[in-house]
């Protein structure tokens, strides 16, 4: 059951950064999808040992952008 819900809150931050990232880069959602699932931060965050899920989406994207920008 809490597996459930640690699993619930990981997807739920999972479709903010793709809507957030179409939004910000207009991108297509299949794009924003092939940068999230193949991130580091997605790792992170499906990493229950890390307990990203318990951040904010807009914190959790931050992560994400620096990552984005630290790879260029």
């Amino acid at each position: 059951m809490v597996l459930e819900k640690l699993n619930y809150l990981v997807e739920c931050i999972i479709q903010d950064l793709i809507r957030y990232m179409v939004e910000d880069n207009n991108i297509t959602i299949e794009e924003a999808m092939d940068v999230v699932y193949n991130s580091k931060t997605f790792e992170k965050l499906n990493n229950l040992e890390t307990h990203l899920y318990y951040e904010s989406s807009a914190y959790v994207y931050e992560i994400l952008k620096e990552e984005l920008q630290s790879d260029k």
